[in-house]
């Protein structure tokens, strides 16, 4: 039996009401809190689950034959 190595991708999102004078505040408070933990992302805010074949970066960028990499 072979194996295979399986990404599981989930996206979370949730919005929030920012009180801010521009933004680009806005958008640095919300990191703040959420580095923080006054923002935090739950089973509630999951918006789709991706399975797919992991790929590596780097395995990707290699040549897919030897006559590719002369």
């Amino acid at each position: 039996m072979k194996t295979y190595k399986i990404e599981v991708e989930e996206i979370m999102q949730n919005v929030y009401d920012i009180e801010a004078n521009s933004l680009e505040e806005a958008i640095n408070i919300a990191e703040e809190k959420y580095r923080n933990q006054k923002i935090v992302l739950d089973y509630n805010a999951l918006k789709e689950t991706n399975f797919r074949e992991f790929k590596d970066e780097i395995e990707k960028d290699k040549p897919k034959n030897k006559e590719r990499e002369r």
